[in-house]
C-alpha cells in the first residue's frame, strides 16, 4: 500500500508529535534525561512558569512517559520527583537526534554548547540510523514508506 493512503493522523510521527511536539515538553524531557527531577529544580533550570510545567508533567505522566515518585527530606513534607519510565527513556534517540541537528545547523560560530558522552568510554554519542540488515542509512538515502494494511482498515 502507498503511504498516501494512510490517514495522516494515524501515522506514528503524528501521534508522537501530538504527545511531545511542544517545545516546553521536549525541554522538560531533556532535563529529566539529565537528572533534573524535582519540580522546583525544573522550574528554576528551565525558567518555565509553574502552571505550564504542571501541565506538561501531568501530560507526560498520564501518557506513561514519566512517573511521579514521592520523596521526603528530613524534617520536610513529602514531595514528588519525576522519573522517566521505559517508554520515556525510549525517546532518548529522538532528543539526541535533535541535539545532533542543532549542533550541525544551529550552533553558530561558537559551536555546540555541550557534548553528550558515553559514560563507559568518554566518546561522544551520536544517533545513527540503520536498516534491519545493518546498513547505515544516511540523510540522503532513499527510503520507501509503506502503509500497512491494519492501519488502513482502522483509518
Amino acid at each position: 500500500m502507498d503511504f498516501r493512503e494512510l490517514p495522516s493522523a494515524r501515522c506514528s510521527v503524528a501521534r508522537t508529535a501530538a504527545l511531545v511536539g511542544d517545545a516546553w515538553t521536549v525541554l522538560v524531557l531533556r532535563d529529566l534525561f539529565n537528572g533534573i527531577r524535582r519540580f522546583d529544580d525544573l522550574t528554576a533550570h528551565l525558567g518555565i512558569a509553574r502552571n505550564v510545567l504542571t501541565r506538561r508533567l501531568v501530560t507526560l505522566t498520564e501518557s506513561g512517559l514519566v512517573e511521579k515518585v514521592p520523596y521526603r527530606e528530613p524534617g520536610r513534607r513529602e514531595r514528588h520527583e519525576y522519573r522517566l519510565t521505559p517508554a520515556g527513556r525510549d525517546l532518548r534517540p529522538v532528543l539526541l537526534a535533535m541535539l545532533d541537528y542543532g549542533d550541525r545547523h544551529l550552533a553558530g560560530a561558537d559551536g555546540p554548547p555541550m557534548r553528550v558522552e558515553h559514560a563507559g568510554c568518554g566518546a561522544p554519542v551520536h544517533v545513527e540510523v540503520r536498516c534491519a540488515e545493518g546498513h547505515v542509512v544516511e540523510s540522503g538515502t532513499r527510503l520507501n514508506t509503506l502503509a500497512l494494511e491494519p492501519a488502513l482498515r482502522a483509518g
